[in-house]
């Protein structure tokens, strides 16, 4: 069963706050990215399962628990997904990393896929999408469904900001993937931006206009 999870951390509303903000210039705005995702990372690891392992302390013997498998992977949705890397890696260093380039088209405001490569392994990984931002959710939804197509089969997502309007479309089109949401906003304006949002992600984490 699908769990939608709103992070109510005080340091990830109080950065949150802070990437919203107009003066906010890249280089702030591209290192509270990775924070943020990183403490997100860090939430939406909670039920990660574990094992026992026996070691040998300076001391003596003994069973600590280590994560089972280990087999993780983050994917960002290109482009504003890479900001969000780093911090995942800072949680999840052992984790691969994949590529999906998906770019919305301003007229029909559909996503046009132009790039995917993944990890070989990719479908024995438990996998976190990344995207900054879930708006209308067709970047999102047509993201999660080319890993599917690929055999991916764990799928969880992640975004710092969401509007309803977006949630609502990815929990109809994939129920089996667990949301993993910074903060939901009001809803879209007539140009498919959050309300209110934090303007264009992309733009914004690589200084571009």
């Amino acid at each position: 069963m699908q769990k939608t999870v709103i992070m109510e951390h005080p340091l990830i509303k109080h950065k949150i706050g802070l990437i919203r903000r107009t003066e906010t210039g890249s280089r702030d705005f591209r290192a509270l990215i990775g924070e943020i995702a990183m403490y997100m990372c860090y939430e939406a690891t909670r039920d990660l399962k574990l094992k026992d392992v026996e070691i040998e302390t300076p001391i003596c013997k003994t069973t600590v628990q280590e994560l089972a498998g280990k087999k993780l992977a983050v994917v960002p949705i290109l482009r504003a997904g890479l900001g969000m890397v780093d911090g995942m890696l800072a949680m999840i260093p052992a984790a691969k990393v994949g590529h999906i380039g998906l770019y919305r088209d301003p007229q029909t405001l559909e996503p046009v896929e132009y790039y995917c490569k993944l990890p070989a392994d990719c479908g024995e990984r438990e996998v976190f999408v990344v995207d900054p931002m879930l708006a209308t959710g067709g970047s999102s939804v047509a993201a999660i469904q080319m890993l599917k197509d690929k055999g991916v089969k764990k799928i969880r997502f992640m975004c710092i900001i969401a509007a309803p309007e977006g949630v609502a479309r990815m929990q109809k089109a994939h129920p089996d993937v667990d949301l993993y949401i910074g903060a939901l906003d009001d809803h879209l304006n007539d140009h498919g931006y959050i309300v209110p949002g934090l303007g264009d992600a992309g733009d914004r984490i690589f200084g571009t206009k």
